[in-house]
């Protein structure tokens, strides 16, 4: 399957690094988070794929041009598409297609922009690439084919320190709960979707909500909630702790350190 990579947007939130280079560009240890995601899906054997560029899209093209895990390596660019020549290394069999989606776009139009490179692809993956996880992909595409979904996300539960309010008319608090304890789940930006999904996707629209609340209608969302590892880079205390994880050793989202056969599997 092909990997739809959102590489565009500006990573406010990021503020630190992303007003010199693109958020996916961002280090955890000594590899963009980018790169870390490219290896988890490299790991489940899906790796060709198409990064959807914008803000400073020019710098991830050049990362990979340039890209060395330890010698100098040969890359050939021919139509905008990316081919690695070395036989050796841990890129070596990535095939990366390029594709600049615009500079303000959401992300519903930048799946747009990429749909003629998805023609013949039923199924294909997606990923906000600000989030690192140890989820078991196949199990999420298992789920997503057993119930012939359109879409189908990583869920789990929200992170922040918020606390959610319930409230009665008079503006007395009836319940108020750390939003983790709050049964709500969150979108993790892990994708599986069909091609079906284009035709769902208006002109202008993000991807959420509209499309996917037309797919609820249908019933063709799924959600497969997930209580393992996942940890999104949005701030730089989140940067923080993926790096303090990686100096450390404990590195749950490096799946590739260990065999395909022993996947920890999400729960459907």
């Amino acid at each position: 399957m092909k990997v739809v990579l959102f590489c565009g947007g500006l990573g406010m939130r990021l503020r630190e690094f992303s007003e010199s280079i693109p958020k996916p560009l961002v280090h955890v240890g000594n590899r963009p988070i980018l790169w870390h995601i490219m290896k988890y899906y490299a790991h489940y054997g899906h790796t060709d794929f198409i990064l959807c560029l914008g803000w400073k899209g020019q710098m991830i093209r050049e990362y990979f041009q340039n890209y060395s895990d330890r010698l100098p390596r040969d890359f050939v660019e021919k139509e905008n598409k990316l081919a690695n020549e070395s036989s050796t290394g841990d890129v070596h069999d990535w095939n990366i297609k390029f594709v600049d989606t615009g500079l303000m776009s959401n992300i519903g139009q930048r799946l747009k922009v990429v749909e003629s490179f998805l023609d013949g692809e039923k199924t294909f993956l997606a990923n906000y690439t600000d989030g690192l996880s140890d989820v078991s992909l196949d199990s999420i595409i298992d789920t997503h084919q057993r119930n012939d979904a359109i879409a189908t996300f990583m869920s789990v539960r929200p992170v922040q320190t918020f606390h959610c309010v319930d409230s009665r008319s008079d503006g007395s608090v009836s319940e108020i709960v750390a939003v983790s304890e709050s049964g709500l789940r969150a979108n993790a930006g892990f994708f599986v979707l069909d091609s079906a999904i284009f035709g769902e996707i208006h002109d202008g629209e993000e991807i959420i909500p509209a499309p996917f609340n037309r797919l609820i209608a249908k019933n063709k969302l799924f959600s497969v909630p997930y209580e393992g590892f996942f940890a999104c880079m949005d701030t730089y205390k989140e940067k923080q702790m993926l790096d303090d994880l990686q100096e450390s050793g404990e590195r749950p989202w490096e799946v590739w350190r260990y065999p395909r056969h022993d996947p920890k599997e999400a729960k459907s």
